[in-house]
Formats: C-alpha cells, structure tokens, sequence
C-alpha cells in the first residue's frame, strides 16, 4: 500500500499508540495536518505558541510514562521548539519533536523559513535524524521512538523536508530496531551488585539518596521495598520527589541548595551512601571537594554510564536499569538474615532526629499578611496530597518541592535541570490530558507565568480545568532573595511594576479568576476553586513581599554550611550536636 510522506506519519504514529499532538501549524508540515485532519485515532492540541507545545507534551510523558509528541513546523516554529526540547533533555524525558524542513533540494540555500534543525538541537537531544528520502521515513520514526524510551530516556527530533511529505512510498512499519551502535545496558553487573548488598549491610551511617532515574525507571515499588527492609533512611532530589512516599517517616525529605536540614548533614555525614538514578548535579552536593570531605563509600546506580563518577568519584559502580539493579539487590538480601547493625543505625537515628528537631521548614505564619508557604500546605491538606502538582521555576517552586508530600511518583511536575519559566501552564495542560480525573494544579509566580499565558486560550478550547496558583509577591522572587543576600540589596530589574490584572485577565480568556489578599481567605478559596470540576480557576494569592526560602546553600559552601530560617540562627551551621568528626569508615 502506497502513502504519502504524511500519511506515513500519522500511520507511524497510530502504530505507536500516540494519544496526543501538541503542535502548531504552518507552510512546511501542512501535508501532515491535512493527513492528521482525515483520521481520528489520535487528538491534536492545537497550542499558541510552539514552545507550549513541546512543555505540554512533556509533561504528558513525565505525568504518564508514556511518549509525549509535539509537531512544529520550519523555522521559527522550529526555533521555538528549542527550549522545550532542552528542558526535556536536561530530566531525561523520552519526547518525539517532529519538524517540517524545507524542501529537500532547497536545503543550505537560505530559503524562506529555513533552519538547520539538526545543527540546532546536536547539543539538546538524545538524537535527531533529517529524513531526506522516503523510502527511510517509517524505519526513522521507529528508531526514534527506540531511542527516546530505552537506556537513559530522551528527545529525539525528526526533521522532515517538505517535499517528503508529499511523495509516495510503500508504507511498511518495522516490528523491531536494531542498532549495533547502540545497546543500552539493562542489567547490572552481579559482582558489584553483592558488593553493594554487603556494603550496605555493614554500614553504620547509611543513607538512601533517591533521584529523578528512580521515577523514570517506575522503581519506586522496590526503592521504597529497599528502604523499608533495611530501616534506613532516605532522601530525594528534586526530581526524585514521589519515588519514596514523602509523608513516611523514613524520608527526611528534599536536599540540596534548599533542601531540608536534616536531610543535607545526613548526606554530608553518612558513611556509605546509595546513589539511585541521581548525577550528584552542583544543586545537590554543591562542591565536590567539600562533599567527600568527610569520608564515605558510595554506591552508584544508573542507566547511563556517563553519569557515574561524572562530579563525584564512586566506589561501587553499578550500571543498569534502576528497576533491574534493585530487583537483584532485594533478591540478595532475601537469601539472607543479615542486616545493619541495629545499634549503629539507631545511633545514627538518634543523630538525625536531633537534626530534625527544630524544623527547619518551620516558618512564622501570619495574620496580616498571605505566607505563600502556608498556602501550599493549605493545598496540600485540602488535597489530601493526591494532586499532580506542576510548578514554574524560582521561589514558588522550592516552596512547593517543600511543603507538598508526594507519597507517589509522576505527582510532582517541574523543570529542574534546565530551570525553565513559563513551563507550569502548559505542563498543566500536558498533565491533565494524560490524567483527565485528577486535580491538577500549576503553582506559580506572577512573572513565570506570563511566559507562557497565552496557553489560557489553549486550556479554554481543549477543556483542561486546572487550577493556577500564583503566589505572588510583585517581585522575580528568586532574583530577589539572591540580591538581597549577595548583591547589597540592589533589586536591579527585579521588581514587577506593571502586572496586569489576572482576574480580569483570566475572565477575558473564559475562566474564573480570584484575588485573595487576607491569610483568612486562603483556605476558602482553595476549597471553592477546588470545588470546580469543570473550570479552570486562576488564583491570585498576594503574597508577602520579603519571605525568603531557606534553607539555602549559597554556591561554594558546603552541605553543612547553609544559611538558616530565622528560628534556627543559634544553632551552628553544622550537624546540630556541634562540628562533629565521624571519622574514616574502616
């Protein structure tokens, strides 16, 4: 059977299962949009901007475990596109970008709307291919889908000429890809995974450190299996948030530069430490040097080979699928009796617990003014911690990683490694099409959200009822907090002095808009807004201007070196029981 290029396209599409488009129209992928327009196995969003586009069918694939797709055309369209596909790389999200190209013998020639997409996106893809004959169409979206999903997960963009569109070939979907390039390894190396067991077995300071690998590879049964049959405790990066349930008592929460107290001397101080599908990025343990400067054994387990012993040197390193390495690892402590020596892990309980005393997400609630932390825990109670939370980038989403518990994986929605505004509307959207009955909330501040705000009228044509949460305090609040502390108080172009008003605004968009001024109006708010299956509801909480997240690790300082809440300024900014040598590990 004879198809054109288009048509190829969307067959390839039906035949991977795609539920969603996200793209936007335009001269060099039109053929695509007639084919898409004759067949109804899957749905198109039509977006406003193609930035959106990418940022939503991320968050479908982040929220989803499935493959998220985005459809851009030429050029700009192409362009556009970039940033999401960055955003994706940076958290490993396996994503599908198709781009219209120019006609095949139009390009180097400068055409109108042309663009070396390959050359633009080398360094932000797992891979990208220029399909430039027909005939090799169907087999490139095969292995493009191979490749986004297998091994460490990522965007893979497949740029299509125009004039490929519209030629006709046989159509015929490969069953299977082989690539003698490329292999991912899946199963970890048996030696070093009994090295690890006994390791961990003889550890009397042993902490569990959980990363974003461990949500990607759906290992959260037997990371939480894992930390539960030793009693040991644990802690989650900011990507790592869900893969351990966080209201559970073992979890002593987020670390790093705003990470929990407790949570970031516990790393500093442990003596063998297990790495799960987590790099050690400088948001985590800061400096290198600093971190191993109190000595311990490090067990390392990725998928990517590349990432181990890439900031911080290991003693164990086990590569393979996060999932797989702890299936065996359970397996080996099933076949045996012995566990963590019982006084020195409670020991080493008590030690955190001191730690954990005063609380450092402690914060002074107020009834003049709106704490924008109290509002996510309000979110949080109301919620029953059952949301799928999207966040922007800056305060709002520290403050969120903070104060909602994720007890489950793909509940918690945000850009971390690339630290993109405007990202929190779209990935709402994204999120509540692959999860039409669930509550889904974008928290965010009222300057990243206006990046990507046009969105409302995407939400408003594809009924996605979300709930915006802005917590806004009229400043770029991360900016704000940065030069306070290190720029003299010097708010250069921090602050922001023409807001529009986003009730109104989200009323001429078709939603419901709220502005909520007074601490006691917070709750009913949320409960009313909530309440609203149906609609989409933009909450306007103003929030105080000069709140600042702790705790904070400033660039340079160590993991026991961080700047305090208010409340805890007495205490030395070292482990709570003084500077404290535990020695080397023997």
């Amino acid at each position: 059977m004879e198809l054109s290029g288009a048509e190829i396209v969307v067959r390839c599409l039906q035949e991977e299962g795609v539920e969603y488009v996200f793209g936007y129209p335009g001269g060099a992928v039109l053929e695509i949009y007639d084919a898409i327009f004759k067949q109804d196995a899957f749905k198109h969003v039509l977006v406003r901007h193609e930035q959106a586009a990418v940022h939503a069918a991320d968050a479908y694939s982040r929220s989803s475990n499935k493959v998220g797709v985005a459809l851009v055309t030429s050029g700009p369209g192409a362009t556009n596109a970039i940033t999401g596909i960055a955003t994706a790389y940076m958290d490993s999200i396996p994503l599908i970008v198709i781009s219209g190209q120019v006609p095949t013998p139009a390009i180097g020639l400068d055409a109108f709307q042309e663009v070396d997409m390959v050359g633009c996106t080398r360094p932000c893809v797992k891979h990208n291919i220029l399909v430039k004959d027909i005939n090799d169409l169907a087999a490139a979206i095969k292995k493009a889908f191979y490749i986004a999903t297998t091994g460490r997960p990522g965007p893979v963009v497949i740029d299509i000429p125009k004039d490929v569109t519209l030629k006709k070939a046989e159509f015929n979907y490969p069953t299977s890809v082989t690539m003698r390039s490329y292999t991912p390894i899946t199963k970890g190396h048996p030696g070093q995974i009994k090295k690890a067991v006994n390791l961990l077995l003889d550890a009397k300071r042993p902490l569990v450190y959980i990363g974003g690998g461990a949500v990607l590879s759906n290992a959260s049964t037997q990371v939480t299996e894992l930390v539960r049959a030793l009693g040991l405790p644990c802690t989650n990066t900011l990507m790592g948030l869900g893969a351990y349930p966080g209201s559970d008592r073992q979890n002593l929460g987020m670390l790093g530069m705003h990470g929990n107290y407790e949570a970031n001397l516990a790393m500093q101080y442990c003596d063998v430490l297990i790495a799960i599908g987590a790099r050690f990025d400088d948001r985590v343990v800061s400096v290198p040097s600093h971190f191993l400067s109190s000595p311990k054994k490090i067990i390392h387990i990725d998928i990517d080979p590349s990432s181990i012993a890439k900031r911080v040197k290991v003693d164990i390193p086990i590569v393979g699928n996060v999932r797989d390495v702890l299936d065996e690892m359970l397996n080996l402590l099933k076949q045996t009796t012995e566990r963590p020596d019982p006084k020195a892990l409670d020991a080493w309980w008590q030690q955190i617990n001191e730690w954990r005393a005063p609380n450092s997400l402690f914060f002074q609630n107020s009834d003049e003014v709106i704490k924008p932390q109290f509002v996510v825990q309000t979110l949080y109670e109301l919620t029953g911690g059952n949301a799928i939370i999207t966040s922007d980038v800056g305060q709002h989403q520290m403050w969120a990683a903070q104060y909602y518990k994720f007890d489950r994986p793909r509940q918690w929605i945000n850009s971390g490694g690339l630290g993109t505004m405007g990202v929190g509307l779209p990935y709402a959207m994204g999120a509540k099409l692959a999860n039409p009955d669930a509550d889904v909330c974008c928290i965010t501040g009222e300057a990243s959200i206006q990046m990507n705000i046009q969105e409302l009228s995407t939400a408003k044509q594809y009924h996605t009822p979300v709930k915006i949460i802005s917590l806004n305090n009229r400043y770029l609040g991360m900016v704000r907090q940065w030069q306070e502390f290190f720029y003299g108080n010097r708010y250069s172009e921090s602050y922001m002095d023409a807001l529009p008003d986003f009730v109104k605004l989200a009323e001429a968009y078709g939603h419901v808009g709220m502005r909520i001024e007074k601490p006691a109006d917070v709750e009913g708010a949320l409960r009313e807004a909530l309440a609203m299956k149906d609609r989409l509801v933009f909450m306007d909480f103003l929030t105080d201007q000069t709140e600042n997240v702790f705790p904070m690790v400033q660039n340079g300082k160590g993991l026991n070196q961080m700047d305090l809440p208010p409340h805890m300024r007495n205490l030395q900014q070292v482990a709570a029981t003084k500077e404290r040598d535990y020695g080397n590990l023997s």
